[in-house]
């Protein structure tokens, strides 16, 4: 599915944010990336959303290669990919059935097709009963659940979560992991990025550890190891 063919980022101070990194993702897959501030994981996600390009190398969505697309084709593509992040990023001023039905009115979809979805996505994430709640109504957790249904609704082949506990308690962590854990099973590609240690052990998934750039392990069932 995912495919990083021996990818480097050079940097006008020579400096590397990547060096000659390959990595396959299949279909169905829980990855977790880890590694410590300034190992090179933003840097890769920004490449797979478009919005970074190699130096060197290619890196392949299922047939595509990613350097090959038009401004077009980007927005299209970007539409198979959910994120959501450590900060949540909802629209204050719209409700939470708004804020999930944005992002499928930005994708053009249909009011039935709103209708229909915007409600199932929030059930999945066990928000059915706050659809009309602001999200200055809700803890940091819920927050977290309404931008996972965001991220969700618009059926995307790949979920990126980039260090989406860190902004939260021990028990709302354990939550949105397991729903991660849900939406992984329902069979979305997961890829998540986290410095949390407990998160990492607890998962017993595949770990990618990132160091300088470089990818230093890579390990079925893994833990965090730095």
């Amino acid at each position: 599915m995912i495919y990083f063919d021996q990818v480097s980022k050079i940097y006008d101070d020579n400096s590397a944010a990547l060096d000659n990194v390959s990595f396959r993702i299949q279909p169905g897959e829980f990855v977790s990336i880890v590694g410590h501030s300034g190992a090179g994981k933003t840097t890769l996600l920004k490449m797979l959303l478009v919005e970074d390009s190699p130096t060197e190398g290619d890196i392949y969505f299922e047939s595509t290669n990613l350097g090959s697309l038009r401004r077009h084709q980007i927005s299209k593509y970007r539409q198979r990919v959910g994120i959501i992040f450590q900060d949540f990023r909802l629209l204050p001023h719209k409700t939470v059935y708004e804020n999930v039905a944005f992002a499928m009115e930005v994708a053009g979809h249909s009011d039935e097709e709103v209708a229909s979805d915007v409600p199932y996505a929030l059930e999945l994430v066990g928000l059915g009963h706050k659809i009309n709640s602001f999200p200055d109504q809700l803890s940091g957790g819920e927050q977290q659940r309404v931008a996972i249904a965001r991220a969700l609704v618009n059926q995307p082949d790949l979920l990126i979560a980039d260090e989406p506990t860190g902004n939260l308690d021990p028990v709302n962590t354990y939550e949105i992991i397991q729903i991660l854990r849900k939406i992984n099973d329902l069979g979305t590609t997961v890829l998540l990025t986290t410095h949390n240690k407990g998160v990492i052990d607890s998962l017993k998934k595949r770990v990618i550890t990132l160091q300088d750039g470089q990818i230093i392990r890579d390990d079925e069932a893994g833990e965090y190891i730095l």
